[in-house]
């Protein structure tokens, strides 16, 4: 997981493609009507936490997002805290995919303010604040 300040941002996160597929991906995520996005997408809205799509049937309960709970230490060195489907839980006790699950279904579990996942508890200036502070780009 490197620097995400590096990836488009759409809205308010950002996303890449590790399989080349970046078009197909920001085609997705640009879509007002959703959509599915295609292996090697990778997710993140936040420096400590993403999501990576995975080849189809990796795991039809999460539609094939594995996610990650990530540790940066202040050099940007990058340690897996927590991966997994359908029991990754972040650093405030939330199971990832609980929350995304409540996403509408064209939206390919992701969440944001319009798609039925409960709100987060952190205001536009704190995720900027957070995704600015991503001690990667250093």
């Amino acid at each position: 997981f490197d620097c995400m300040l590096e990836w488009p941002k759409v809205r308010r996160f950002y996303v890449t493609n590790k399989l080349g597929r970046l078009d197909e991906t920001l085609a997705v995520a640009n879509n007002p009507e959703g959509g599915t996005y295609p292996p090697g997408t990778v997710i993140q809205l936040v420096p400590q936490e993403a999501m990576v799509k995975r080849a189809p049937g990796w795991n039809p309960m999460t539609n094939d997002w594995e996610f990650f709970f990530l540790n940066i230490d202040g050099d940007g060195a990058v340690t897996i805290g927590a991966r997994g489907a359908e029991d990754t839980v972040n650093a405030f006790g939330g199971n990832c995919f609980e929350c995304h699950s409540e996403a509408a279904p064209q939206w390919d579990l992701i969440c944001e303010q319009d798609h039925g996942c409960d709100p987060l508890p952190l205001t536009e200036r704190v995720i900027e604040n957070l995704q600015q502070a991503d001690a990667r780009c250093r």
